[in-house]
């Protein structure tokens, strides 16, 4: 009974660190554009200083879960958690990624005068971050019905995504003089678009936990 307890409390450790790097990325992304809008190159190489961070908490919980698996011989449900936490923590680390990702198209842009203001990126940027906190939530509580919801707001971020993807195309063939802002700028739309995806990527970890099927969202 002890050592059932004791392994509980390790998967609830293991279930807070996933909430820790969830916020961790989550700053990020929230900070990288924020940067990237203000053009604020200071705060662009400090979200790129502090990924390391991140890095290290992901690998913390790898290792916490290769522990489980090799000292507990976890039954079924227990070996899905475990699973479903490495993957979890895989998918936020790389949307932690393309914060830094953003914040070096950031320091690329530079100083320059943006072509237009940045108001629809941002909102999908927001939503995209949204997608991270519900898809954290979701997996605290194991809430099949909350990780599903997270297909229809993917599909509100794709959509968004081609509006802006279109626009900056059509600025790009009128202002060819702005080639290498405007490609960064649609670098920054596909990382947000991408981060997106990832947050759907847990929803079908959280699905796969709780129900022990594939379920694709993406498809």
């Amino acid at each position: 009974m002890v050592v059932r307890e004791n392994f509980q409390l390790q998967l609830e450790e293991m279930k807070q660190a996933i909430v820790q790097i969830s916020k961790l990325a989550e700053e990020a992304l929230e900070l990288s554009v924020e940067a990237l809008k203000n053009q604020d190159l200071d705060k662009a190489l400090q979200i790129i200083e502090n990924d390391n961070r991140i890095n290290v908490l992901e690998d913390e919980i790898n290792d916490m879960a290769i522990l489980l698996i090799a000292k507990q011989a976890p039954v079924a449900s227990d070996l899905r958690r475990i699973i479903a936490a490495i993957k979890i923590s895989s998918d936020i680390e790389r949307m932690a990624d393309f914060a830094v990702n953003i914040a070096k198209s950031t320091i690329r842009i530079g100083k320059q005068e943006l072509i237009k203001p940045l108001e629809e990126l941002p909102k999908m940027a927001h939503h995209a971050i949204s997608m991270l906190t519900t898809a954290t939530k979701a997996y605290v509580e194991e809430d099949v019905a909350l990780a599903k919801q997270l297909a229809e707001l993917d599909d509100e971020v794709d959509e968004t995504y081609g509006k802006i993807i279109k626009e900056l195309l059509e600025l790009m063939t009128k202002n060819p003089e702005h080639l290498s802002q405007i490609s960064q700028l649609l670098f920054v739309c596909r990382y947000i678009e991408r981060t997106a995806d990832h947050a759907t990527n847990i929803a079908e970890s959280i699905i796969f936990l709780v129900k022990g099927k594939r379920y694709g969202l993406n498809d």
